[in-house]
């Protein structure tokens, strides 16, 4: 909003002349985001805490070590949503479709993660949300979504999928681009949304794909950089710079009171509309594959999940001692502590590796 009413005055004042800069709106909405994090959390998580006396439910085969956190409330991803979105819609260009598509699939499934905490809430439970209805309106979102990027996106690159690592590979997939680009987006959103199991381990490794991806987004949208990276080139698409600067500031006001002991949990409400966000950011920026490196803790703890499920079905037997794999550490002894911070340190691991492929063609 911001730049629709302020950036066509450049040429009445050089002071508004800054609002046409990405690098200067992405840090505004880093800071915005932050400052609105901090100052609706407090009154949030009391007003949260007074209407679930109970907290979030805590699975009753989980680690011993989390009854301890009864009674911490959940829903704590409506802090993100609020704070994210309107920081992104005071920062970003309005004008721009890109930013309208991840907002819809960002606070689409952050109500699907709202509905789904509800009923957690209310029958007191850890299974809220039938899955198949919850795909279903995650695929139905994602859907949506997908037809418009599809028609967004510049059409040398509007039908295919990139191989990074690979100069200028890209492989036509025509009307299939619709329903792969709903899967990364539902993959990415349950993803994020199973790792978020201990104080602060998903919140983390979010931050830092968004900062990569706002960062590929500013290089995916500038015709020069593009071009000497041989990466696709997507107009308009920098401007997500903004948003992943939102994400930023969002996840660490969360972080804030999501740090050991946590104050509040991020809930599905968090959980899914960030893992979605960042699936169609990838898609935008046709950076989809890159996604599955920088964001590898989740397809980690993805993966673990699979393989305990099919492991037990086909041989009755477990791999792990409890799936996702960051509860196998902790039945093994591990300190929270130190998986959360061991686990951060390989999402940071992983986005430098994913960083690399764009120069490594």
């Amino acid at each position: 909003m911001l730049y629709n009413l302020l950036a066509p005055l450049a040429a009445d004042s050089i002071f508004f002349n800054l609002f046409r800069y990405l690098t200067f709106r992405t840090g505004g909405a880093i800071m915005t985001t932050l400052l609105i994090s901090f100052l609706i959390a407090p009154p949030m998580i009391r007003w949260l805490k007074a209407k679930q006396r109970q907290g979030q439910p805590i699975r009753e085969d989980g680690p011993e070590t989390h009854f301890a956190k009864a009674g911490t409330p959940t829903m704590g991803g409506l802090m993100i949503l609020i704070s994210v979105t309107i920081s992104t819609l005071l920062w970003a260009d309005l004008s721009n479709s890109f930013i309208w598509y991840a907002l819809l699939v960002m606070v689409g499934y952050g109500l699907i993660g709202f509905a789904d905490d509800y009923l957690k809430l209310t029958k007191r439970n850890t299974k809220g949300l039938p899955g198949k209805l919850k795909l279903l309106a995650q695929f139905s979102i994602g859907g949506v979504a997908a037809v418009g990027i599809m028609g967004a996106l510049p059409g040398h690159v509007n039908a295919h999928i990139a191989i990074p690592v690979f100069k200028e590979l890209y492989v036509y997939v025509g009307l299939f681009f619709i329903p792969w680009a709903m899967l990364v987006m539902v993959g990415s959103s349950n993803a994020v949304n199973l790792t978020d199991g201990l104080d602060g381990l998903a919140i983390v490794p979010v931050a830092i794909a968004a900062a990569c991806f706002g960062f590929i987004s500013y290089l995916v949208g500038h015709a020069d950089f593009a071009e000497y990276l041989n990466i696709p080139y997507v107009p308009g698409s920098g401007e997500l710079a903004v948003l992943c600067g939102a994400l930023i500031g969002g996840a660490m006001g969360f972080l804030w009171y999501n740090a050991p002991p946590a104050m509040i949990f991020m809930g599905d409400t968090g959980s899914l509309a960030m893992g979605g966000v960042l699936g169609a950011m990838a898609v935008m920026v046709k950076h989809e594959l890159v996604l599955v490196i920088i964001g590898g803790l989740f397809v980690l703890e993805t993966v673990s999940v699979i393989v305990q499920v099919v492991s037990f079905k086909l041989t009755g037997k477990r791999v792990f001692a409890m799936a996702p794999i960051h509860h196998h550490f902790e039945k093994k002894g591990w300190s929270e502590p130190t998986i959360v911070i061991r686990f951060w340190i390989i999402a940071v691991i992983l986005a430098l590796v994913g960083l690399s492929t764009l120069k490594l063609r």
